[in-house]
């Protein structure tokens, strides 16, 4: 009966997730984590952090699939990011199972203060025109995707709200081709860290299908809303970012002592 419970509970807050991330267009997935952990009743962080790793991973490859049929995908910059950041994700996610459950939830939720800042202060941002991939820029490629790629491994996120920006700085690519080239790095590195946490036992499979499931239902609604409300997408960041503060604020609320103790 409980798992029963936990099933519908996961498959709901995929609903969330996918909604907000079809919605908004990236974030969405960070919300995943503290869901899993508060919403479903995961009791272990690690098991939440590797079961969340593998929906992100599975609504990313969705949503690549949408970008590719429209052109909108770089997969010369996006695999180039995409193996470096393989390397840190598991790098990252490594060194996530050795830290204690509950300090790694503080320390996401001060990320998710990050993101806030970063969502919020990128309200408004159209993007710029630029160049894609070449010799020249390759190793700020990589570096980037390294960097995104461990801290996505480390909290088990998609990391598309660092992914993105990432491409636009290391290539100068525009936003809109950068939202379709992140999830490839998105896709990678969710997947590596959820196999990661796999091997270690650390993955509720039956948990993360109803997730998915959930999250696909979830992005179908937010696109097609995000489509209405396509000049109010500033005011939405602006809101989901208030909301992303509240969420981190009740983490820190839960695990600050661990952090500090």
């Amino acid at each position: 009966m409980i798992a029963d419970i936990q099933h519908l509970l996961a498959a709901a807050s995929g609903v969330v997730t996918g909604f907000v991330l079809g919605l908004v267009g990236g974030g969405g997935s960070i919300l995943a984590v503290p869901l899993m952990v508060y919403v479903v009743g995961v009791a272990s962080p690690h098991l939440a952090i590797g079961t969340s790793a593998l929906a992100v991973a599975a609504n990313a490859l969705s949503g690549l699939a949408s970008h590719a049929g429209a052109r909108n995908v770089n997969w010369r910059c996006g695999g180039m990011f995409a193996v470096a950041g393989v390397a840190g994700a598991l790098a990252g996610s490594t060194v996530g199972k050795a830290v204690d459950g509950e300090r790694l939830l503080a320390l996401f939720a001060l990320l998710m203060l990050v993101v806030a800042a970063l969502m919020w202060r990128g309200r408004a941002d159209s993007g710029i025109e630029g160049v894609t991939c070449n010799r020249e820029n390759l190793p700020k490629v990589t570096s980037f995707g390294f960097g995104t790629g461990a801290l996505s491994g480390f909290f088990g996120i998609g990391g598309g709200f660092l992914i993105v920006p990432a491409l636009i700085a290391s290539t100068g690519m525009p936003i809109g081709r950068a939202i379709g080239t992140s999830l490839v790095a998105v896709s990678a590195f969710g997947l590596t860290t959820a196999l990661n946490y796999a091997a270690s036992g650390m993955l509720n499979w039956g948990l993360a299908i109803a997730f998915i499931l959930g999250g696909i239902a979830g992005s179908v609604l937010g696109t097609l809303l995000s489509r209405r409300l396509a000049e109010r997408k500033g005011t939405l960041n602006t809101l989901f970012a208030g909301l992303i503060v509240l969420v981190a604020l009740y983490m820190l609320f839960r695990s600050w002592p661990a952090l500090i103790g």
